[in-house]
């Protein structure tokens, strides 16, 4: 990413010295594309929502603004995003199988006490932190092999970024403290992650679209296997080995 090509631009994914030249407090002049002509990074003098729609529209040229020209790796404040990155990740998913678990309980009319409900949503975390951890290794390897990419651990770090970072659409769950969905959200949410971290990962690699979306959607449906089947009660375990 930023760290090895630097800025890029957004038109045609040319890698660029800079984005623009400052002349003053508040006086820039964007800076064109020697390759395709246009301006280079037109996002620079954009409001934060006009990104956030184009992002949301799965615009390749807002994610190539995102992902090269704002969240350049020489930051010094990279490693604590990741880091924050990685437990939003891990929080939003952990509450998106609660919410499910919730809605089940309601459904079936089951009422439990605290220690049990303090067990079962232990038991769902651990489900999400192996989940997750699979859906890691499962996106790497199918990188490495569909891509034919090497992974060193700047480009695992690389890698890892995106994929969080194009994940955003995780934050909308959190709508679903105040108000009350259907299941069916969490299904579109999650549609909406798999194709944003597949145009994230194309623009980053610059595969082809088929390619990046297996890559994506594997990842993803072996987090959601590992994760139901690790969520099972054990007397449905035991109901089904016995049967």
């Amino acid at each position: 990413m930023a760290a090895a090509m630097g800025y890029q631009c957004v038109e045609c994914g040319f890698a660029i010295r800079t984005l623009y030249v400052q002349y003053s407090p508040g006086n820039i002049r964007l800076m064109k594309c020697e390759n395709c002509k246009s301006v280079a990074d037109e996002y620079i003098e954009c409001e934060f929502m006009i990104i956030l729609i184009d992002l949301i529209l799965h615009k390749p040229k807002a994610y190539r603004h995102l992902l090269f020209n704002v969240l350049n790796q020489k930051s010094a404040v990279i490693e604590g995003l990741l880091r924050n990155a990685i437990w939003g990740f891990v929080l939003l998913d952990g509450y998106r199988c609660m919410l499910l678990h919730w809605q089940e309980g309601e459904r079936r009319g089951s009422s439990s006490s605290i220690i049990s409900l303090f067990w079962r949503y232990r038991k769902v975390f651990m489900a999400c932190l192996v989940g997750n951890s699979l859906f890691l290794c499962v996106f790497l390897l199918a990188t490495r092999i569909l891509l034919n990419s090497s992974l060193t651990f700047s480009r695992f770090r690389d890698l890892l970024l995106v994929i969080l970072v194009s994940s955003y659409f995780k934050i909308f769950l959190i709508t679903m403290m105040v108000w009350e969905f259907p299941l069916s959200v969490i299904l579109i949410i999650d549609l909406f992650v798999v194709s944003s971290n597949t145009v994230a990962l194309k623009v980053t690699t610059g595969s082809s679209t088929a390619r990046c979306l297996g890559i994506c959607f594997s990842a993803h449906c072996v987090k959601l296997i590992a994760t139901h089947v690790l969520e099972l009660p054990h007397t449905m375990w035991k109901n089904n080995f016995s049967g």
